[in-house]
């Protein structure tokens, strides 16, 4: 059994200032101002169409980020509608396979840790109940259960891959929603991970959002 953190990767080359100067010149179609067009008026535009509430010119650029993480978190990841999504198939992947390294993988609750008597007590519980789970699962393939057969034992802990596909405007939605304080913690843990790629990558879009 292995156990890792959750993490993120960005799928696409960013450059930055060249989205910034795409957005502004689809988004001044819409008043005809193509002619204010200068090399440093992008950043400003944009600023400007964000502060009026002007976002559906930010659904011209799409970005791809491939997230880890465990499959509950999935879950409420795939809520969002407006979005294209590609997910490690349990029903296909025999982690009994080398290729898995012949084990599960789980991802670290972020809110289980040592630093606590109480939670380390929890964080225990929770490793030993993977430990069953791998065993039964792997006893299962043994016996000739199918990858789609044995995976109904699976808990949301299990470490999973997804590669989403938002446009900028759902992006600033999706932040807006998951890197708040109350969603889950670690729906928040990946959120935050993500927006922090976006604003050292793209100035201005995501300046008004902060990480939580």
């Amino acid at each position: 059994m292995k156990i890792i953190n959750p993490s993120v990767q960005l799928e696409d080359k960013i450059d930055g200032q060249a989205i910034l100067k795409k957005i502004e010149r689809i988004g001044r179609v819409c008043y005809k101002s193509e002619g204010n067009i200068t090399k440093d008026s992008a950043e400003r535009f944009v600023k400007s169409i964000i502060a009026r509430g002007h976002e559906s010119v930010l659904e011209h650029v799409s970005i791809s980020v491939r997230v880890i993480c465990d499959r509950g978190v999935t879950h409420e990841i795939v809520r969002h509608r407006i979005a294209s999504y590609s997910q490690e198939s349990q029903r296909f992947c025999n982690y009994s396979n080398d290729k898995f390294g012949n084990e599960l993988t789980f991802i670290k609750p972020c809110f289980w840790n040592n630093e606590n008597v109480h939670r380390a007590f929890e964080y225990k519980l929770w490793k030993s109940e993977c430990e069953r789970i791998e065993q039964t699962y792997f006893t299962l393939i043994r016996n000739g259960a199918t990858p789609q057969e044995a995976r109904s034992i699976l808990p949301n802990s299990l470490k999973t891959e997804i590669v989403m596909t938002m446009n900028l405007r759902e992006w600033r939605h999706f932040f807006k929603l998951r890197c708040d304080k109350a969603a889950h913690p670690q729906m928040r843990e990946i959120a935050n991970m993500i927006l922090e790629e976006f604003r050292k990558e793209i100035p201005v879009v995501f300046d008004d959002l902060e990480v939580q």
